[in-house]
């Protein structure tokens, strides 16, 4: 694959946050949200306040005008009782009508003065009345308003007629209504008693919807802004979510294609909410392909070279023996061969481990490991096979439980080992191997010195790389493959731990290998 994953330090501009980089995504949504529904609910709420308010205002004040009323009748003739409630209606636009005991209508202002206000017939209007006929009644169905009777003006006017009016006679105390003209404007009316006789007032408080319809057109006005906020909020969103998303995406898909020699994923390293960890993850996890991906690309070639020099040695051997005539010369080819196909298995071998052991590692279920007892063991195994040749293993071994770790036993066990290999390779005669483990915090630190010749400074680093190889003098060719201390490596990465090679500090000469793994928790 060609193309190489670059992943960047830095924000796009575009896709920069400032003072909400800080904010997770169900924050921001729900901030949208319920900004929105709050604002419509204030504005709902504020409006049936208000217009509530201004009814009951009104109908006090219809209430007062006609009980002012009553009382100036009560100080002036029945005669004058006409001229005084014609006078009243023309100030106050009501219509006043007087019952008498029987019910009969005694007088009516509209008689004199005519008609102080006309209630008018929705028909005959444009239809903007229309549209504002029906706000009124969303508007009413939204808050929960109670349904007003409609007004009809009675075809035979006596005192039976308007239930107000009764319930005043009965009671003696003043009685108010309020009803729907036809247009849906009220109409407020109030029955005051007098001298046995009923006053009643009426009006069409078409100014009461005027400014409620005012009010409400601020409130329009209001939530048109509250429109565009939603949508610059949401733009917002958009901005924070989507894009990066898409950017996200684009870049994810650019790496699965392998087509562009350069894929930019950004880390957005200002950001804390999910999309920032999403980015990191996507960058991390593009890198970590990468870096898989070269690693096989490698290892691929490494192995191609590696098998090539032993079967090119077994070929040579096969075909002189078919060559030579010479008993003891077709022997000597023999045991090449036969050192050549060893070798090979054990190559085999070996490159099969170090392929599986990251994807090995990778699906594995970790349990809780205490190195003492198993590094003991192993100094035990090599002491029975007897392999180590002259030199000395010594292993001091740590109270129980102390040097614990979470992992894969076998695995362990197999990283140690290849330490402890190199380290009887390269050990002088007679040399002692010191094995230590310890905890030091929340980490465990393994230890294996040996008396050997060191490892030089330049060559840290390489000895860990895979089929590279620096044996001692005598040691048997062909008898490492030089991917031990890689797969040591690999196995130790591969539980979060870190591995290296120094020079002693307690000795003239020799290599100290440091394994440090993550402590598990103490039981």
């Amino acid at each position: 694959m060609a193309s190489v994953t670059v992943s960047t330090s830095e924000d796009d501009p575009d896709l920069a946050l400032s003072w909400s980089g800080r904010w997770s995504l169900t924050h921001r949504i729900l901030a949208v949200n319920i900004l929105t529904l709050l604002l419509v609910a204030l504005s709902t709420l504020y409006l049936d306040v208000f217009r509530s308010r201004l009814s009951k205002e009104r109908i006090r004040q219809t209430r007062i005008e006609a009980t002012t009323t009553a009382q100036a009748m009560g100080h002036v003739p029945q005669s004058q009782w006409p001229a005084l409630l014609t006078a009243v209606s023309q100030s106050s636009d009501n219509r006043l009508r007087l019952y008498g005991p029987d019910g009969r209508l005694l007088v009516d202002s509209w008689t004199a003065s005519g008609p102080t206000y006309f209630l008018r017939d929705p028909s005959t209007q444009n239809w903007t009345k229309d549209v504002a006929r029906a706000l009124d009644r969303g508007f009413n169905g939204l808050v929960g308003a109670r349904t007003l009777d409609d007004f009809i003006e009675p075809s035979r006017d006596r005192l039976e007629a308007w239930p107000e009016a009764m319930e005043a006679r009965r009671t003696g105390k003043w009685e108010t209504v309020v009803r729907n003209a036809p247009d849906l404007t009220p109409v407020i009316s109030a029955a005051v008693p007098i001298a046995g006789n009923v006053l009643l007032a009426t009006e069409n408080d078409r100014a009461f919807t005027r400014t409620v319809r005012g009010q409400r057109t601020i409130i329009a006005a209001a939530m048109a802004f509250i429109v565009l906020v939603s949508i610059l909020l949401s733009t917002f969103l958009a901005r924070t979510i989507v894009r990066p998303l898409r950017r996200l995406a684009l870049a994810a898909q650019r790496v699965r294609l392998g087509r562009s020699r350069e894929v930019r994923v950004p880390r957005l390293p200002s950001r804390s909410d999910e999309i920032g960890l999403l980015a990191r993850a996507v960058s991390d996890m593009s890198q970590s392909l990468r870096h898989r991906i070269d690693n096989i690309e490698s290892f691929a070639a490494d192995v191609t070279h590696e098998l090539k020099n032993p079967l090119a040695s077994l070929r040579s051997a096969i075909d002189g023996i078919e060559a030579v005539k010479d008993a003891k010369l077709r022997k000597q080819l023999l045991a090449v061969a036969r050192h050549d196909v060893v070798r090979l298995d054990r190559l085999i071998n070996d490159i099969s481990e170090a392929a599986r052991t990251d994807a090995e590692l990778a699906r594995a279920k970790f349990e809780r490991v205490d190195l003492g007892p198993l590094i003991e063991q192993l100094v035990a195994s090599w002491d029975d096979r007897r392999e180590k040749g002259d030199a000395r293993l010594a292993f001091a071994r740590p109270r129980m439980d102390t040097a614990a770790v979470m992992g894969k036993p076998d695995r362990l066990a197999r990283a140690i080992n290849n330490l402890i290999d190199n380290a009887i390779s390269f050990s002088p005669p007679g040399g002692l191997i010191e094995i230590a483990a310890s905890r030091v915090g929340d980490k465990v630190r393994i230890r294996i010195d040996d008396e050997g010749p060191g490892v030089p400074h330049e060559a840290r680093e390489k000895i860990f790389n895979r089929f590279h190889s620096i044996r001692p003098e005598g040691d048997e060719f062909g008898r490492h493959s030089g991917l031990g201390l890689a797969i040591a490596r690999a196995i130790v990465e591969g539980h979060d731990g870190e591995i290296d090679v120094a020079d002693r500090d307690d000795a003239p000469s020799g290599a100290r290998f440091t394994i440090i793994l993550p402590a598990a928790d103490r039981p």
